[in-house]
């Protein structure tokens, strides 16, 4: 145990307030020759006390003894000048080897001081020339440790926003690359740098960003994801915010970390986005593949205003209609392959009645009417037509989705003359 010290016996009447009553110079000069053998010992009981240090490479340990060495230094130094306090303990890891923070966690460095701390304790105060000197190295050894442990704790916190801006801006790049479809090695290999497993599969999310105190809201969308078992990586471009979210793996695990069961997780990140529409991208295999992902959200994005009562959110598929209108090539090609193809090989019968239907105003009778058909022939082509393309004439929403098609179709047609004009 230490022993109690008071404000008067360890301050001079001369000391300014918080400073420690300078020691003899003939203790200082014990001190400083004792300051080898010091760091050794302290080194010995790290060895001893925590079974990780040994671990270590030659140059880590090195490292070790390097600061504290100059710890020790500057604790005597401390001693003849006690204002230079913050000066003399961030010297001492300023000198430390500059990937010995990235190998020793901040609650390892805490208990190597605290070790340290504890030697400096055993061995100094006996090298006071009396019990007042005593008492002052006593104290001084508290005070200077918890100097040395704020110390540390700002390096770890230096290098934690050096490495989280880097982290930041990694990640813009990755994000970056996906949305100009430069999906490279090196794009993958900084994804993984992040975290992220470059062979999920993945889709982009599109919206605006956050406008209240953003760093929080876009900090509570990666505790969300992180919540519902997802991967995501944020990039904020101008007035868009562009997610990538990772798809669950067919081959998850019991073993693997619970996630909040939702039947709709993306909802729950939609919260974190700013006003107005978000459009969510189709799934693709991984992220070398994501560009189609975030080629097609960011055209729904662009179309969004043409639905002002789209849902929140919104598949990028659902904006078929107003992407085309907009000039998506996309979504035109979409319509013909997704639609107008599957009901050509059908027969063509399926095209025409789809389209005297529409065109007629969705009017069965009419239809059959102008046709020449039973009313029963159009409803069953009508349920064809909903098999193959899953679309539903009748409905009001699928029916303006249909009808774009058909118009898709006439327009490629018209482009390639060779078509024969009764498929469309």
């Amino acid at each position: 145990m230490l022993p109690d010290v008071t404000p008067a016996e360890v301050r001079a009447p001369a000391a300014g307030p918080g400073q420690v009553r300078p020691v003899s110079p003939a203790t200082l000069r014990r001190l400083e020759l004792a300051a080898g053998g010091l760091a050794s010992a302290c080194l010995a009981a790290m060895e001893e006390r925590q079974p990780w240090f040994d671990r270590l490479s030659a140059d880590q340990r090195a490292g070790v003894l390097l600061v504290t060495q100059t710890g020790v230094s500057n604790f005597v130094a401390w001693l003849a000048e006690p204002a230079e306090t913050i000066r003399l303990t961030a010297e001492a890891f300023r000198i430390a080897p500059r990937d010995l923070a990235r190998r020793l966690s901040l609650r390892q460095t805490v208990e190597l001081v605290r070790i340290a701390t504890d030697v400096f304790e055993q061995r100094l105060p006996p090298l006071a020339a009396d019990e007042a000197e005593h008492r002052v190295l006593a104290e001084a050894v508290l005070r200077f440790g918890r100097e040395i442990a704020f110390a540390a704790a700002t390096v770890y916190a230096g290098a934690a926003e050096a490495r989280g801006a880097w982290d930041a801006r990694l990640e813009a790049l990755v994000v970056d690359g996906v949305v100009r479809g430069d999906a490279d090695d090196a794009l993958v290999s900084r994804a993984a740098a992040l975290g992220w497993d470059p062979a999920a599969a993945v889709r982009v999310l599109v919206g605006s960003p956050p406008v209240d105190n953003p760093p929080e809201q876009l900090g509570e969308l990666r505790r969300h994801a992180v919540r519902i078992g997802r991967s995501v990586l944020v990039g904020v471009q101008g007035s868009r915010l562009v997610v990538l979210l990772s798809e669950q793996r067919p081959d998850r695990t019991r073993t693997d970390p619970p996630a909040d069961h939702d039947p709709h997780p993306i909802g729950r990140l939609v919260d974190d986005f700013g006003p107005g529409p978000v459009v969510v991208g189709p799934v693709t295999a991984n992220l070398a593949s994501a560009h189609a992902s975030a080629r097609d959200a960011l055209a729904g994005l662009r179309a969004a205003p043409g639905w002002p009562e789209a849902p929140r959110p919104v598949a990028a598929e659902d904006l078929l209609p107003e992407r085309a209108m907009s000039g998506d090539p996309e979504a035109h090609r979409q319509l013909v392959e997704g639609v107008v193809a599957p009901l050509a090989a059908a027969g063509g019968e399926l095209l025409r009645t789809l389209a005297a239907y529409l065109e007629g105003g969705s009017a069965l009778e009419a239809c059959a009417r102008a046709l020449f058909v039973h009313p029963n022939t159009v409803r069953y082509r009508l349920r064809r037509v909903s098999e193959l393309t899953g679309r539903t004439p009748t409905d009001p929403r699928d029916a303006l989705v249909l009808r774009t098609a058909l118009m898709a179709g006439r327009l490629a047609a018209a482009a390639r003359p060779d078509t024969p004009a009764e498929t469309l």
